[in-house]
């Protein structure tokens, strides 16, 4: 019989000490990188909107296609996770619930994911080159099993609320770390899937209740996945409202891509 798989702790990942500090009697503001990325997507008419920022690429939401390799994480199995369920109840029946953009995350379901490797590649025609030698070691990488757990906001991009993902710890080593290191990009712990956006700074109230959620949800276990296949994501913005799978990149000689 396999073993159990070992997960990362926090204190492996950068979790902790990426995520939102709430101060007690404050709201919750939105931040400059989600007025400027984000919130042009999910409140359009917001007068906290940033349109544009010289020297950075985003108009409205918008930006030029990037390409970045991700870890998938299947609809249909959050969706049938009753931990996730619970989560959702819970989100739906807090007091900031109107302040979360429910159809935006509806119309990206399908493509939820925690990304690896970001802007693989950046341009209308640009097409992401894996070396010989990437593909060579990521088919024989063989399935990565994480666990997702919630709920999260970081400290940038405050207004997006994610899941966590805890990768396998082979043999001391952090496997998503792994991936990252064969693709020549640094480790950096910190594997999130986007899952609501707010539309709105939150009243004290409300920064009280999404505090109480995360604290309340941090240790518990949402859905485990066996993955034997990333994804190469096209995206023109931050959500990927407008973005697919360009390709599936296989981590064994098998990945099932159904």
């Amino acid at each position: 019989m396999a073993a159990a798989p070992v997960f990362c702790s926090d204190d492996a990942l950068a979790y902790r000490r990426s995520r939102t500090r709430f101060v007690p009697g404050e709201g919750l503001v939105l931040d400059e990188a989600y007025r400027l990325a984000h919130l042009p997507l999910v409140a359009p008419d917001h007068p906290a909107v940033i349109p544009a920022r010289e020297g950075r690429y985003y108009t409205r939401g918008r930006h030029p296609r990037v390409v970045s390799l991700v870890l998938p994480v299947p609809q249909a199995s959050l969706a049938a996770a009753p931990a996730h369920a619970e989560l959702e109840r819970e989100l739906r029946a807090a007091p900031f619930a109107h302040k979360i953009a429910w159809e935006v995350a509806a119309r990206r379901a399908d493509r939820l994911h925690a990304t690896l490797c970001g802007s693989l590649a950046v341009g209308p025609e640009a097409e992401p080159v894996l070396t010989p030698a990437q593909r060579a070691a990521l088919a024989g990488f063989g399935p990565v099993t994480v666990e997702l757990r919630g709920l999260f906001s970081g400290h940038i991009n405050v207004g997006r609320l994610y899941l966590r993902a805890y990768p396998e710890c082979r043999d001391g080593t952090d496997q998503l770390a792994e991936i990252q290191r064969i693709m020549g990009r640094p480790p950096n712990g910190l594997y999130v899937v986007g899952l609501h956006a707010l539309t709105d700074d939150l009243d004290p109230r409300e920064a009280a209740s999404l505090a109480a959620l995360i604290d309340r949800w941090w240790d518990r276990p949402i859905l485990r996945l066996t993955l034997d296949a990333l994804w190469l994501l096209w995206a023109t913005d931050d959500q990927v409202l407008d973005g697919g799978v360009l390709e599936w990149v296989p981590l064994t000689g098998t990945a099932d891509r159904d």
